[in-house]
């Protein structure tokens, strides 16, 4: 393995909240070619160190890694880069890699936009 794709979610006890992210991993994992992971920050597992330290064991050299939020916040300014230094030294034969969140994609507005009209009461909206 040498090249893989990490979709970063928050996290959260619920179980319940989890069952998305869940579902989306699984749906991604089927489309792409390369192999799909999905971490969380805290409170629930798989956390991106145990993620990381799978993918290095199985000889990955590369990660990037998909933060599955609407804007870049304090996590992600200062917690993740923090968290990707000390896993990149842990971890020499692996570099990890943080993209822009999905929020600040482009195309993301138009997808939310579909989502929104394809929610909202056509009947509310007269």
């Amino acid at each position: 393995m040498h090249d893989a794709l990490i979709l970063l979610a928050h996290g959260s006890r619920d179980p319940r909240w989890r069952a998305p992210f869940d579902s989306l991993g699984e749906g991604l994992a089927e489309r792409l070619e390369r192999p799909l992971r999905l971490a969380y920050m805290e409170l629930c597992e798989p956390s991106l160190d145990s993620v990381a330290a799978e993918l290095a064991a199985a000889g990955c050299r590369r990660a990037e890694i998909l933060p599955l939020f609407f804007a870049a916040g304090r996590h992600l300014r200062e917690d993740v880069p923090g968290q990707l230094e000390r896993l990149n030294a842990a971890h020499p034969e692996l570099t990890l890699t943080l993209l822009p969140p999905v929020g600040e994609h482009p195309a993301f507005v138009d997808a939310l936009a579909a989502i929104i009209e394809s929610r909202a009461d056509p009947v509310a909206s007269r």
